[in-house]
């Protein structure tokens, strides 16, 4: 008997069906969950605002908001009083759930700490709910950071909360996450750190082995590296230097579970003008702001200036530009918190907004500063350029030399040339004249220094009726033609030689455009 057509489609249906329930019994996370070594979610930030707040640098765009407030959402209601302030959702326990971990402020509190709280599902009551909770050393909600990382080295999840207190000083709050339990409880994380500095915390990471990349052995444990003030008494008949400063190394101890300190150092401060400093570190960020604007060039570890990587802090526009490995990035500067040496710094990148990277600005002289770049951890984008280290303000010695050699290079000549571009009159007020054919350029010119490299620019002026329309700016490089007679010294007579170039952020470029021969023709130069 022949097999109808429709019977046929009803059973491959029912066959499907029956296949797609067998696949959502057995393998549902593998659907609906997050699998191991598949990139986490990034950690969400939410900066409280409380009404009546008047500070502009720390209102924010509704771009910003709408970046920070998208997808922040909690997997249980806080309490009266408490304010969501960050949110990182990860597994934590090997069960494919999603876990989370919340930072929150509780309004109720007279100068609040920030709390941390511990989210986890209840396989009983399937539902989530908060099984620890404690308090964190950070006190300012724009300034924090959370994240997790392995700093013993045994694959334990730590907890970092980093952020600023009242104070104005950094704190570290480190929390690990207890294995021995089978059963969660309030002791679900153990307190391994909490640290208070007025300067700076960082992380010392090393390399770790192959092995322990492969899972077969245990790493080395970071240490962790705080900066602060000198507090050690000076002799009687010495000054106490403002930017003296001790380096202390907490390495952890695991017969007691906690970080302690291993080692300290102190590093003598420059000495420059005290009265200067107290201006600029009184706890005012907005001075501080004031002082860094403008653009700083990367100090190698030679000491020589790197004119490839830099940073440009615009506190006007409330941005801050990094350059570096031919790649810039713009960050929107958020908020500023004076420190003891400077400020700390928190930007989020205009493009990408998830991406946020804090600060530590410190004070080394009137012409350096010293920074150290917090990443956001969670996010491994961008260029790939070591941003800590010294920067040498833009200028700042180029203005000193060009002071100190001027007396030997007038800006202005009386003098006249026959040249490849015709004939120019350079007068002794600043004008300049070139003839060339039927055509005359007027203008005005200047000589000056730059690293130490005599550079000309002609600045020309749009007259009517002079059978030329180029009124752009020209800056030569000028070398003056130099002869030798006999055994005698090398002798400079009056002829240059301009070579085209172009000013920029790396300094001097020559271009790729004629060079100008110019001839002396008697006319005597001004001395």
């Amino acid at each position: 008997m022949p097999v109808k057509l429709g019977s046929i489609t009803t059973i491959i249906i029912f066959a499907l069906i029956a296949w797609g329930i067998g696949v959502l019994v057995w393998f549902p996370h593998n659907f609906f969950r997050p699998q191991k070594g598949k990139e986490q979610r990034q950690t969400r930030i939410i900066v409280p605002r409380e009404s009546g707040t008047d500070d502009a640098a720390d209102s924010g765009s509704a771009e910003e908001r709408f970046a920070y407030d998208t997808g922040t959402s909690a997997k249980v209601a806080l309490g009266t009083g408490e304010i969501l302030v960050a949110v990182l959702t990860e597994e934590l326990d090997g069960d494919l759930m999603e876990e989370q971990l919340i930072l929150y402020r509780n309004l109720t509190e007279k100068e609040s700490p920030l709390y941390i709280t511990y989210i986890d599902f209840d396989e009983v009551s399937q539902a989530y709910k908060r099984v620890w909770n404690a308090p964190t050393a950070a006190t300012r909600p724009g300034t924090v950071s959370l994240y997790t990382k392995d700093l013993i080295g045994d694959r334990s999840i730590c907890v970092l909360v980093s952020g600023m207190n009242g104070a104005g000083a950094y704190t570290l709050t480190v929390f690990r996450k207890n294995t021995s339990l089978e059963n969660k409880t309030n002791q679900a994380f153990n307190k391994i750190a909490e640290l208070r500095i007025d300067g700076t915390i960082a992380i010392q990471e090393m390399t770790r082995t192959q092995a322990y990349q492969a899972g077969i052995a245990k790493g080395q444990s970071f240490s962790i590296v705080a900066y602060g003030h000198d507090d050690a008494a000076s002799p009687a008949d010495t000054p106490k230097n403002i930017l003296d400063q001790t380096e202390i190394i907490y390495t952890y101890n695991e017969a007691q579970d906690r970080y302690e300190q291993s080692k300290i150092t102190r590093i003598p401060g420059t000495q420059i003008e005290q009265r200067r400093l107290r201006e600029l570190l009184n706890g005012n960020a907005k001075v501080f702001e004031g002082f860094i604007d403008g653009l700083w060039y990367y100090v190698s570890p030679q000491g020589t200036l790197d004119l490839r990587q830099y940073l440009y802090f615009d506190p006007k526009n409330r941005e801050i530009i990094f350059y570096g490995d031919e790649t810039q990035q713009i960050f929107t500067w958020q908020h500023s918190n004076a420190t003891r040496y400077g400020i700390y710094v928190t930007t989020q990148n205009i493009s990408v907004t998830t991406l946020r990277r804090s600060l530590d600005v410190e004070l080394e002289s009137l012409e350096r500063i010293r920074v150290r770049v917090f990443e956001d951890v969670r996010l491994k984008i961008g260029v790939n350029a070591s941003w800590d280290g010294s920067y040498r303000k833009a200028g700042a010695f180029e203005n000193q030399t060009t002071k100190t050699l001027t007396t030997t290079m007038p800006s202005y000549i009386d003098a006249l040339y026959n040249g490849s571009i015709g004939k120019v009159r350079f007068f002794p007020d600043g004008a300049y004249e070139v003839s060339a054919e039927a055509t005359i350029q007027k203008g005005k010119y200047s000589f000056f220094l730059l690293n130490g490299e005599e550079l000309l620019e002609f600045r020309p002026e749009n007259t009517a009726g002079t059978g030329t329309a180029d009124t752009s700016r020209r800056t030569y490089l000028v070398e003056h033609t130099k002869e030798t007679t006999g055994s005698e010294a090398v002798q400079v007579t009056g002829n240059l030689t301009l070579f085209p170039i172009r000013l920029g952020t790396q300094g001097i470029q020559r271009l790729h455009e004629t060079t100008v021969f110019l001839v002396h023709s008697g006319v005597p130069i001004a001395p």
